[in-house]
């Protein structure tokens, strides 16, 4: 016989993003809500992800306009860091944003927070001994960054992005495993500080699953900065030095010595120990919570969102899962998961920004060349490219902006992608001018300019000439 009373009507297991948006969307709707964390809340995002990386960032940018900008006609003079004091403007930075995703915060939007470890049981959660009974339960327990299992390893420290916000010295030889968008933007910070930076990447590029040519230009971009790139290798080997750092040897025979070494080759979902198999609850190989559309998971009444699925994992999708998810539970299953890729953005100098459906693959492509850009030509940032992808019906299905603020510019056309806008309406909304989503725009209007210039639309335009000379004599 079916329980006909329940503690709470959702009890959410992970305080992150997904874990955030999942507990307080759910009591928005006036359900009876409980999180368990843990550690601390805030997730990945606010402590060792996005907030820090970003502010790390923030500082070798300044480094690096400092340096380049004679070729503006401005002279400075020689640059100092202070990475203690870079460190410590992190921490502020992430001090800053840390009571919106406090306890407290929680609390006061009438979500009731535990600290422990949870596990999915018969009826809701057991955390602390005790059972919490809930009417659906949320997972939403994130990821970690995984370390390579390669011979030596484990006998230097290894950093990933989780303990890297530790230092206070700046490491002097950095050997970063990864080329995805982890590895990039902090190679790219570290060199800027002033830190030798080396990139081992096992694929042909860097960022694989972005356009070859934004691949081309960041590659450049790195190299100006200083960052060696390893590309079509691995490392098979570790040893480490008495006096502290080690050596990498690559399967090409390179030896690679660091002081440091960074590993940045993907994300492990945090599904151990939580109860899940035992409960039902399916995981792909790799570990993750499969789930549906309406992200459910294999057991009734548990869902999942966030980076412990075997969906995109970003801060953005995390968040907007969530939210499905648990107004799901708690209204029943009216919407799903968006088939549409995801926007993306690596934080890089230049930034590369992307979203729906792949370009510099073949298809209906318009490309702006940043060389074509007003506002980047003042900059002297003309080294990147807008490109949108269309469909048959010239609907903007897709998306890539290479070039300063790409994230930003971004927006425009996440919003066409999901609308499904043909090029006419963004070619037809003014545009303020110069900026530097002049790129979006004009990339449309090169379609609208392709689509007008079919025959039967110019035999259509001669007609209504011919009708409106005859009207006006």
């Amino acid at each position: 016989m079916a329980r006909t009373t329940y503690d709470v009507d959702l009890a959410v297991i992970g305080g992150g993003t997904a874990g955030l948006v999942g507990a307080q969307t759910a009591a928005g709707l006036g359900a009876r809500v409980v999180l368990i964390e843990e550690r601390r809340t805030g997730g990945d995002c606010l402590y060792t992800g996005c907030v820090p990386s970003k502010a790390l960032l923030a500082a070798g940018s300044a480094a690096a306009t400092a340096r380049g900008a004679a070729r503006l006609g401005v002279e400075v003079g020689a640059v100092s860091v202070d990475f203690r004091r870079v460190m410590r403007h992190v921490r502020a930075a992430i001090a800053h944003i840390e009571p919106v995703d406090s306890p407290e915060a929680l609390e006061a939007a009438g979500v009731s927070v535990v600290q422990g470890h949870a596990r999915v049981v018969q009826g809701g959660v057991g955390v602390g001994g005790r059972t919490i009974t809930a009417r659906h339960v949320l997972i939403a327990t994130g990821s970690d960054p995984s370390v390579p299992d390669i011979p030596g390893i484990g006998g230097v420290p290894v950093l990933t992005n989780e303990n890297l916000w530790d230092l206070d010295v700046l490491p002097r030889e950095l050997v970063i495993l990864g080329g995805g968008p982890v590895g990039c933007e902090l190679a790219q910070a570290f060199a800027r500080l002033g830190c030798s930076v080396t990139i081992v990447h096992r694929g042909e590029r860097l960022l694989p699953r972005e356009d070859p040519e934004a691949s081309t230009i960041l590659a450049a971009a790195l190299g100006d900065d200083g960052v060696r790139i390893v590309l079509e290798d691995t490392a098979v080997a570790v040893a480490a030095h008495r006096s502290g750092g080690g050596r990498v040897t690559t399967a090409s025979g390179l030896e690679l010595p660091f002081t440091h070494l960074l590993a940045a080759v993907g994300r492990t979902p945090r599904s151990a120990g939580l109860g899940l198999e035992e409960a039902g609850v399916a995981l792909d190989d790799a570990g993750f919570v499969v789930t549906d559309r309406h992200l459910r998971t294999s057991t009734p009444g548990v869902w999942a969102a966030g980076d412990v699925t075997d969906h995109p994992r970003y801060t953005h999708t995390a968040g907007v899962h969530a939210s499905i998810a648990a107004g799901n539970a708690i209204l029943g299953p009216l919407r799903k998961v968006s088939r549409i890729e995801p926007p993306r953005v690596t934080f890089t100098d230049p930034e590369i920004a992307a979203v729906g459906a792949p370009t510099g693959r073949g298809g209906t492509e318009q490309t702006v060349p940043h060389t074509h850009q007003d506002r980047a030509v003042t900059e002297q940032r003309m080294e990147g490219f807008t490109r949108l992808v269309f469909d048959r019906r010239g609907r903007i299905i897709g998306g890539t902006i290479v070039g300063p603020r790409a994230g930003e510019s971004l927006g425009e056309v996440c919003l066409a992608v999901r609308r499904r806008l043909p090029a006419t309406v963004v070619a037809g909304t003014t545009h303020p001018y110069p900026t530097h989503s002049d790129a979006v725009w004009n990339a449309a209007i090169s379609q609208t300019r392709k689509v007008l210039a079919r025959p039967w639309i110019l035999a259509a335009g001669r007609l209504a000439r011919r009708l409106q000379q005859h009207r006006t004599g």
